[in-house]
């Protein structure tokens, strides 16, 4: 397992940094990249990270807040009275990344209220990965003092928070919440990073929000067991179907599937008596759940399977009432007189 482990730590770095630079790969880039593991550059989130602000007002431009600086806050479109979305995305990646570009785009579609997309590649865009790990903990600690910060200025309210981490930004949103009482609405892990993760105390726990949701679409680079009030595992969660041959690809799915519950609605779970039954596809209780969305289900709890499309829609619900709609214009139109 270990091996295993950092296989695809190695795979997934190579493939990320060939993404990085459009597929032009250059030696230097790679050089530079391995030359991070042996060098651990310093990291302090109170001074490195910065908050990228998106509301309806301004849905493409971010608008910049720091933890401390209230002049930058006061000249925001910050309402504490609306819902607080915040946005972690994961080890090697950064605040433009298609995580955080995605998911903002429709946290904006499904409702009027704040994201918040937090910058912390100086943290996290380094080869080393126990130094991503370590910083990610860090990070989580800086967030949920900025969050404090920003609170204290506003007077928003913890519930009507929204930490949404991707891969090592699951655990991330844990750390928030832990750091913030527990007291976060809701926090959805988007297939929490896997490796080295089972005996780390920081990884995510349903203890860390008031209703805590994950998704896992990845076997190994995700965390495969459950480890929120709500567990869905999509396709059983071993390796969800794509037309591309990267292991990045299923890992990917859990936030287009995300994405897509905002906008849509779709993806209903049906319960499993354990996670041996989700891996095999066997859901037999008759209890179902909603994946994802903007509402916290909070007072649910359980394990879920469900089936999805290969491509968009993911949702098989969706195409169902595509059809169920074709189907009545076609009956209103030609034989309704």
């Amino acid at each position: 397992m270990l091996l295993w482990s950092v296989f695809f730590i190695l795979l997934c770095f190579i493939v990320k940094v060939i993404k990085k630079v459009n597929t032009m790969v250059r030696f230097t880039d790679l050089c530079k990249k391995f030359g991070q593991v042996f060098v651990p550059a310093k990291y302090d989130p109170d001074t490195q990270n910065s908050y990228l602000l998106y509301t309806r007002k301004n849905p493409t431009e971010s608008q910049i807040l720091l933890l401390g600086n209230e002049k930058l806050l006061e000249a925001s479109n910050f309402n504490p009275n609306r819902r607080t979305a915040v946005l972690l995305h994961g080890w090697i990646d950064h605040p433009d990344g298609r995580f955080s570009r995605i998911v903002r785009s429709a946290f904006l579609e499904a409702d009027d209220m704040n994201v918040i997309v937090v910058d912390w590649k100086d943290g996290a865009d380094i080869a080393n990965y126990f130094t991503g790990i370590k910083n990610t903990v860090k990070s989580g600690e800086g967030v949920a003092r900025f969050i404090t910060w920003l609170n204290h200025m506003t007077g928003a309210d913890l519930s009507l928070y929204h930490i949404v981490g991707y891969s090592m930004g699951g655990h991330q949103a844990g750390v928030v919440g832990r750091n913030l009482d527990g007291k976060v609405g809701y926090i959805t892990g988007l297939d929490p990073a896997g490796p080295f993760w089972r005996f780390n105390k920081h990884k995510l726990k349903k203890t860390d929000a008031q209703y805590t949701e994950v998704i896992h679409t990845h076997r190994w680079l995700g965390y495969f067991a459950p480890l929120g009030h709500v567990d869905f595992y999509p396709n059983s969660g071993v390796w969800n179907t794509c037309k591309c041959w990267t292991v990045i690809c299923t890992h990917d799915r859990c936030f287009k599937y995300f994405a897509e519950s905002l906008r849509s609605g779709g993806f209903t779970g049906r319960r499993c008596q354990n996670l041996r039954d989700a891996k095999l596809g066997r859901s037999t209780l008759p209890e179902t759940l909603k994946m994802g969305g903007v509402i916290p289900k909070t007072g649910k709890a359980g394990i879920y399977y469900m089936q999805t499309n290969e491509t968009p829609p993911f949702s098989r619900e969706i195409l169902f009432r595509r059809f169920v709609f074709f189907l009545l214009f076609f009956y209103e139109t030609f034989f309704v007189i």
